[in-house]
């Protein structure tokens, strides 16, 4: 089927031009892209001339234009006149009918791949949009419509946690897998951003000088630092190095993604590892602290950290203060800062001391307040007797509170003169309320240490005992133990003496418990007396032994005096008679 169309005026014919086109016109075949001219559109096709012996017909929706996502578009007119140049596909030079089977969007996509596989061989670049996400990666569309996969791990230098963030961008990639036969097309777009990257680095790495101040990128951050991006090249800012300040963590100060300017610190050319600081470039605040914080300034701060033995207080940024616990109050027992303070306080402190060197500044607050101790001694003069409630029992002894943060200590010695105590609970419990005398009060540290007696508000026994059993006086006594060495003797309450075994018969035992035991009333002599050592010595023996002498010397005045023997015999035997009785 051949068709002839009309030129217009001023132009060649079309017989001319197919003329023109035929001679220089290589030879074609099927299977290949030709260059053809559009002679007559008839109904839904165009009639192409491409120089064989008929004409072929591609239909006109071929020549619509394509959307993004390579699908045809919905144009109500196609992109092709009479007399324009068109590339097809050549199919078929003579099918069943004799006609030519031309193809204009094979054609297309023919040239399409054949680029793609220029690009390949040259290690060339593609240009594509993003349009979807899919299994493993993201769905590109390249020019001409034809789809390629981009796997996640080929999208950016780092693992990307959102790619729906990529969808509808337009990127060059590398193609790094290529079928054609199967139309598998694999993505890059990291191997871009390395090669871009590497190139950066290299520029950077030629420029990079310590004590360089540099603008980079946060890229990322950690919990001791935040690595920025300096241009193909990242530098550590160590959390160090942050601000003069306390930084708890890096993303109090900053974002990935922040632009920040930072001074090189250090940098090794050979590791390749840069070190940064922010702080560095503002003044350090610590050179003129000792001038601003001389002791005895009161001051005003941040609670910023709080520890068991103390809290921070931040003065300005870059310094600041331990109130060590000791250091809160006058009279309360602090055992943790929590109990009064709490993070973000403000609060005003004395400056105790400064070390520059080691950026240390102890505060304190309680010396804002009186000091309730410097009264103590004139309040507390020794012998004055005070009341107060046990507070504490320890083994040594009992504190006792006279008021509010002050104390003053029993100890086990002062309790009482008689009674020998093994622990202090065997006479008290805590919240008891007892009278004491102030024995004394040391002053040398800061808080003064009150020493206290219950037993001085009684006169010391042993001031009479002397004078009431001195030596040779025969008294009567309780035993209240026994011991291998002798036994214990109570001469009235609280006071005892010691019958050594020795002094306990005249015949020798070996144990006191073959001729004592607890409970009984015996007689006995004072033979030794020590006040000082609070020891009496006591004799059962030598006790006897005054009784026999004293019955003899009666017996002797008895028979002066013209008693007969059966009167003291009489009387022997109603003494004896009547101790059986009291017994």
């Amino acid at each position: 089927m051949s068709h002839s169309v009309s030129p217009a005026p001023g132009d060649e014919s079309f017989a001319e031009l197919f003329a023109q086109t035929t001679d220089e016109a290589p030879e074609v075949k099927e299977g290949t892209i030709v260059k053809g001219v559009v002679v007559d559109i008839i109904g839904d096709y165009a009639v192409v001339d491409v120089g064989l012996k008929a004409e072929g017909q591609v239909p006109l929706r071929e020549f619509r234009e394509e959307d993004e996502s390579g699908e045809e578009g919905a144009l109500t007119e196609p992109l092709v006149a009479v007399g324009d140049e068109v590339e097809v596909l050549l199919e078929t030079v003579e099918d069943n009918n004799g006609l030519v089977v031309l193809s204009k969007e094979k054609a297309r996509k023919r040239k399409v791949w054949d680029e793609i596989s220029k690009a390949v061989e040259q290690d060339g670049l593609v240009t594509g949009t993003i349009t979807a996400r899919v299994k493993g990666g993201l769905s590109v569309i390249l020019a001409g419509g034809v789809k390629a996969f981009l796997p996640g791990s080929q999208v950016d230098l780092r693992p990307v946690r959102n790619l729906d963030s990529f969808i509808a961008q337009d990127f060059e990639f590398k193609i790094i897998k290529f079928n054609k036969k199967r139309g598998n097309i694999v993505l890059s777009r990291r191997v871009l951003l390395e090669a871009e990257r590497a190139e950066l680095k290299e520029e950077t790495l030629g420029r990079l000088q310590e004590g360089q101040i540099v603008e980079g990128v946060v890229k990322n951050l950690t919990d001791y630092g935040a690595f920025i991006d300096l241009g193909g090249i990242d530098g550590l800012l160590h959390i160090t190095d942050m601000s003069w300040g306390r930084v708890n963590h890096p993303s109090e100060l900053f974002q990935v993604g922040d632009k920040v300017q930072v001074k090189v610190l250090k940098f090794n050319t050979d590791s390749e590892r840069v070190s940064l600081g922010l702080k560095q470039i503002t003044p350090d605040p610590w050179i003129n602290a000792e001038e601003k914080y001389i002791p005895g300034t009161v001051v005003q701060g941040k609670v910023v950290s709080i520890k068991d033995y103390g809290a921070f207080i931040e003065l300005e940024e870059g310094i600041e203060g331990l109130v060590h616990v000791s250091e809160m109050s006058w009279t309360r027992q602090i055992k943790n800062p929590k109990q009064i303070l709490k993070i973000g306080d403000e609060v005003k402190a004395v400056v105790l001391d400064i070390d520059v060197s080691q950026n240390r500044i102890s505060l304190g607050m309680k010396q804002l307040e009186e000091n309730p101790y410097e009264k103590v001694v004139e309040t507390y003069p020794p012998g004055t007797v005070v009341q107060g409630v046990i507070r504490n029992i320890a083994d040594f002894g009992v504190f006792v509170e006279l008021e509010p943060g002050i104390d003053g200590l029993v100890h086990i010695t002062d309790l009482s003169w008689t009674q020998r105590v093994r622990h202090p609970s065997e006479l008290f419990k805590k919240g008891d309320e007892v009278q004491a005398m102030v024995l004394n009060i040391d002053n040398s540290g800061e808080k003064p240490k009150i020493s206290l007696g219950i037993k001085q508000l009684q006169q010391d026994p042993w001031d009479r005992i002397p004078y009431d059993y001195p030596i040779g006086k025969i008294i009567e006594v309780k035993i209240l133990k026994l011991a291998d060495f002798g036994a214990f003797a109570e001469i009235e309450p609280g006071i005892e003496g010691l019958i050594h075994i020795s002094e306990i018969t005249d015949e020798r035992i070996e144990d006191p418990g073959q001729v004592l035991e607890p409970g009984q009333v015996q007689r006995a002599e004072v033979i030794q007396m020590d006040a000082a050592e609070r020891r009496i010595g006591l004799s059962i023996k030598s006790a006897r032994r005054q009784d026999e002498l004293a019955d003899a010397q009666g017996f002797q005045n008895a028979s002066q005096a013209g008693a007969t023997l059966g009167d003291l015999m009489s009387d022997k035997l109603r003494q004896a008679t009547s101790g059986r009785d009291d017994d």
